[in-house]
């Protein structure tokens, strides 16, 4: 029998998943967000390759106590107000707006923002993480993939366990996968259209532990920093048991 996950790690008053997946506390009036128990959590990546400092708003209030450069995200699940939000990302060099969408938010759920896209044609990819639907009891990890690559083509898309093909898909530019377990160890992982989106990168998986594997860059490029790379993050920690306290203030980190 699935053995229900345990949001065991308080921050503010909130029950959450341990070690890593920590809700920041924030002053009310400074920005909106919310630390409290009320509180729905987003964590935000800028995976937009020509986009190297991006603000981000909720409902007008920024959210991000520095700009996010190409490749860095908050680093945890901010805390902040539920309900339906208008999400909005901002070019920091000029307070030239990016892109606008809108989404909801509810109580004691996790979200992913993804700003992507190229060469004045973004959008911020708002997801619903449904941490709280994955297993404990089984050690496995947990890996999913963000196809931000702007391209038309939809490459393939590879995990490789214990010899193994674990995922092997292909997946349009902004698509994102469930949550796939994996059994701890090695993950050899690729992106591939047969042309100018080719990247490989092996990564360890560790048990119980959440990982977000992203792909991003720009087709054909030529600048290292731009072209088409594989990066991942830890989301959090599976806990089916109560761990100690924790908190933790959010800031630009970047994505190994």
């Amino acid at each position: 029998m699935k053995r229900p996950l345990r949001l065991s790690v308080l921050v503010a008053g909130m029950a959450l998943i341990s070690a890593g997946v920590l809700f920041t506390a924030c002053n009310k009036n400074d920005n909106g967000n919310n630390g409290g128990s009320d509180a729905a959590g987003l964590m935000a990546f800028n995976l937009a390759p020509d986009q190297p400092a991006v603000s981000l708003a909720l409902s007008g209030n920024i959210i991000t106590n520095t700009p996010l450069a190409f490749g860095n995200y908050t680093g945890v699940y901010l805390g902040i107000y539920p309900g339906t939000r208008q999400v909005q990302s901002y070019d920091f060099t000029t307070s030239s707006p990016i892109a606008t969408t809108s989404s909801s938010f509810m109580t004691g759920r996790y979200y992913s923002l993804f700003v992507v896209g190229a060469n004045s044609n973004y959008q911020n990819l708002v997801i619903e993480d449904k941490l709280d639907s994955l297993d404990a009891s089984t050690n496995q990890a947990y890996v999913r993939y963000v196809n931000a690559i702007p391209d038309s083509s939809a490459p393939v898309i590879t995990f490789q366990a214990g010899g193994a093909d674990v995922v092997n898909e292909s997946a349009a530019y902004r698509h994102a996968s469930e949550f796939t377990a994996i059994a701890p160890g090695n993950v050899d992982i690729t992106v591939s259209n047969g042309g100018n989106i080719q990247a490989n990168r092996s990564i360890t998986v560790e048990a119980n532990k959440i990982y977000t594997v992203l792909l991003s860059g720009l087709p054909g490029a030529t600048d290292p920093s731009a072209a088409v790379q594989i990066r991942y993050v830890g989301n959090g920690t599976l806990s089916a048991g109560s761990t100690q306290q924790k908190s933790s203030t959010a800031g630009r980190q970047q994505i190994p």
